[in-house]
């Protein structure tokens, strides 16, 4: 494994600004690797974010995959979950059960909320989702949850600083552009978000073969031999650096992309502009306001 000196607020390992060791911040991915899989050809050798190593496993079995990450403790998780190890909630999923504890004094009863996970019809999880979920009460207290006061007391400004005003509005908007799109029956990421329930599929006999780098993207990137990878995975990296960051990040990546790469990024945040290749809508797991697919040369 590889060591690095890193630019971005993700080095810490911690959403907070208190000292401390690094933790495991995700013990799921809450990104649909459904996207990658129809961006990426198959057979290439692809860079990706470790994070929970979620997307790492749905890419192994047609991709030849580096999983790197800058969180050592992040890291080793993926790494014992590659070999069969159970997961574990991180700091991410410890913040939503959180909100979840109080969802029941909004209405939001288990036996309602499985109803509505439960449906496969979207004209129906529209009804449902209106008439039964999003209330004025859920609305108020997600606006309290998702304010910037509230949020202070978890994350760290560099977390904060790119998220866009009325946070609760526009996640609530996100929700119901999921639930008119996509069956609830075989969504796994709205059964994560709405009760917690995480998935624990036995990883693919090719996980094995994933190689873990401990490094910053950009500079483990910076490193690689120009034109070694057809495909780039970069999760949400750059919510948490500066625009200097995201200029040297997209700099290394089209320099290792081979001819006809492409990149996926997310952001929590809002596109400033209309994007033509944003694919948001198409994310299921339904939090992200950016999923950009394009060549790596158009970075």
């Amino acid at each position: 494994m590889t060591t690095t000196v890193a630019a971005t607020a993700w080095e810490r390992g911690r959403f907070d600004e208190r000292r401390g060791p690094s933790k495991v911040l995700f013990g799921r991915m809450y990104e649909d690797a459904s996207i990658e899989l129809g961006a990426f050809r198959p057979g290439g050798r692809v860079f990706c974010i470790a994070s929970a190593g979620c997307t790492a496993m749905k890419l192994a079995p047609r991709h030849e995959v580096v999983a790197v990450d800058i969180n050592r403790a992040q890291l080793a998780y993926a790494e014992r979950r590659f070999v069969g190890a159970g997961g574990i909630c991180g700091a991410a999923e410890g913040v939503m059960a959180f909100g979840r504890a109080f969802v029941p004094l909004v209405g939001w009863w288990p036996s309602r909320v499985r109803a509505f996970l439960d449906l496969d019809r979207t004209a129906e999880q529209v009804v449902f989702w209106r008439r039964h979920l999003d209330t004025r009460r859920f609305q108020a207290a997600l606006d309290l949850f998702l304010s910037v006061t509230a949020l202070r007391a978890v994350y760290a400004p560099p977390f904060l600083d790119f998220l866009p005003r009325r946070l609760g509005t526009i996640m609530r908007g996100r929700m119901a552009r999921c639930f008119a799109r996509h069956a609830n029956r075989t969504n796994p990421y709205a059964r994560a978000l709405l009760l917690g329930e995480l998935s624990d599929e036995p990883p693919p006999p090719e996980a094995r073969g994933i190689r873990l780098v401990h490094a910053d993207a950009a500079a483990y990137l910076e490193r690689a031999p120009a034109g070694s990878f057809d495909g780039f995975t970069l999760s949400n990296i750059l919510d948490g650096a500066d625009a200097a960051y995201g200029g040297r990040l997209f700099a290394a990546v089209k320099r290792a992309a081979a001819p006809g790469a492409v990149a996926v990024l997310r952001s929590f945040g809002e596109a400033r502009v209309t994007l033509p290749t944003n694919h948001a809508a198409e994310d299921r797991a339904m939090l992200w306001g950016i999923v950009d697919v394009r060549p790596a040369s158009a970075l």
